[in-house]
């Protein structure tokens, strides 16, 4: 088979899925079963494309043509590789969490719950391998539309208003935006289809750089760049499967994906960097960076702490990509994929914490990691990797980031980066110290259901193994920039 076709099955095989999950739904070892098989089988069409992408080759397949020179259109490079990698290996560990989280906590509606998640993993793919602006901007919306039944899975009042402020949020930043920089782009540029040094490259006047720079950013609304980041906090009204697919697997790290190939594929590096048109972009992603971990640290429900934790991490991203040279650009890619084994497993142990001890507040967690030391050594694993403390990955990627902020000369990023390290140390050591080092209150409990102990263990070992060998992603984020 060949690496075109392979991307098209990569594509087919989570909507398959959600078929074959809706078929097995009254037999729930069947459909959790069907879930594994689905999740492996995208894992290991993935991976199987990764040597050919890293050797150039650039796979490509057009679905149909929608209009005159519109055409759906995929094509899979290192940077879309390694997103596709992400959300699908994340998938196969958060599979084995949903089992044991939806059957200790006796959640409704599980059917719909699993083959939306297969959809939104679909919706992911198709945004990693989108060939055009087009293509990733209709897989794009899709996957806002199939994750709102997940952020609105309870049903109650509470959920149906965050679930207002998700659609509100992310549809309106799409069509008053996002949509209409494409359109601008297609008239001054005749195509849509993303190409290396940028589809934008000779036809930008400086005027009209920051302007339709600025239409983009605050249009990519899943990046959560401020002032349009409250769908993330409101989100967390879902299930935390759901939590960790928004946070870690594919929804912000969309967000993040769609700045970063903007930056690279449509305006282009070189063509920003001469004409000067990123330099606000570096101030509002500081700003972000900041307010946001200011946020975390007065935050007592721990999924909201996580939650403005993650529009911080965004923001690291978006502050690498705005600084426009090799390093900082390799940095942000490192990252996604830093964010997202370091995240998932944070949010993990928040459902496990939930579920074996029903404590959702961090005042509560006062001695816990005596009675679950498995979950909340996996929470001093994530949490160091975010503050940026090895052996964890999280060192690596920030590593590219700040040498990318001494290559840029910004002083503004690296005030921002600083800032947020002692804001991450802040919010995150207290949570380890009272957990080991203070009496346990509440009634006795042990271990969340073994399915969850094992998904955040391995995602723990994860941010591990990523800063042990961090060869092949390193590889591709180096591509990424040109390097």
């Amino acid at each position: 088979m060949s690496p075109a076709d392979l991307a098209l099955v990569a594509l087919a095989v989570p909507f398959a899925g959600v078929a074959l999950i809706a078929v097995a739904g009254r037999h729930p070892n069947l459909r959790e079963a069907v879930t594994f098989g689905v999740s492996i089988t995208l894992f290991l069409v993935v991976f199987s494309l990764g040597p050919a992408v890293i050797a150039g080759e650039r796979p490509a397949a057009t679905l149909f043509e929608m209009l005159p020179g519109l055409p759906l259109r995929l094509q899979v490079e290192p940077l879309g590789w390694l997103f596709a990698m992400v959300a699908s290996t994340l998938w196969v560990v958060s599979a084995a969490y949903s089992v044991g989280y939806m059957r200790a906590n006796k959640e409704g509606n599980q059917t719909r719950f699993y083959a939306c998640f297969a959809g939104a993993i679909g919706a992911a793919v198709g945004i990693a391998f989108a060939g055009n602006m087009l293509t990733l901007f209709l897989f794009y919306e899709a996957l806002t539309l199939v994750t709102y039944p997940l952020v609105t899975h309870h049903g109650d009042d509470e959920a149906r208003r965050g679930g207002r402020v998700y659609l509100g949020f992310l549809l309106g930043t799409s069509i008053v935006f996002l949509l209409p920089a494409m359109i601008w782009t297609w008239s001054i540029a005749g195509t849509l289809d993303f190409r290396p040094g940028g589809l934008l490259a000779g036809r930008l006047e400086p005027a009209v750089a920051p302007v339709l720079l600025a239409l983009y950013m605050f249009g990519i609304g899943k990046a959560a760049l401020m002032p349009f980041h409250r769908w993330l906090p409101a989100a967390m009204v879902a299930p935390t499967p759901v939590s960790a697919l928004l946070h870690a697997v594919a929804v912000v790290k969309a967000g993040v994906f769609t700045v970063l190939k903007v930056v690279v594929y449509v305006f282009g590096v070189d063509t920003l960097a001469a004409l000067g048109g990123a330099e606000w972009l570096t101030a509002v992603a500081a700003f972000t960076i900041v307010a946001a971990s200011v946020v975390a640290l007065a935050a007592d429900n721990l999924k909201r702490r996580l939650a403005y934790s993650t529009v911080s991490q965004l923001g690291y991203i978006v502050l690498a990509a705005s600084l426009l040279t090799p390093l900082a650009v390799a940095g942000a890619a490192l990252h996604l994929v830093a964010h997202a084994f370091s995240k998932i497993t944070l949010f993990f142990v928040a459902g496990a914490i939930y579920t074996a001890a029903h404590k959702t507040l961090v005042s509560q967690l006062d001695g816990i990691g005596r009675r679950m030391p498995w979950t909340m050594g996996a929470f001093t694993v994530g949490a160091l990797s975010l503050i940026g403390i090895p052996p964890f990955v999280g060192v690596v990627s920030k590593w590219y980031i700040l040498q990318g902020v001494v290559q840029a000369q910004s002083w503004v990023a690296g005030a921002a980066l600083l800032a947020s390290t002692l804001l991450n140390a802040a919010y995150f050591l207290p949570i380890v110290h009272a957990a080991y080092f203070k009496e346990p209150t509440g009634e006795p409990h042990g271990e969340a259901p073994l399915p969850m102990v094992i998904a955040l263990t391995l995602t723990a070992a994860g941010t591990v193994a990523l800063f042990l060998f961090p060869g092949l992603p390193l590889a591709f984020a180096r591509s990424v920039a040109g390097m």
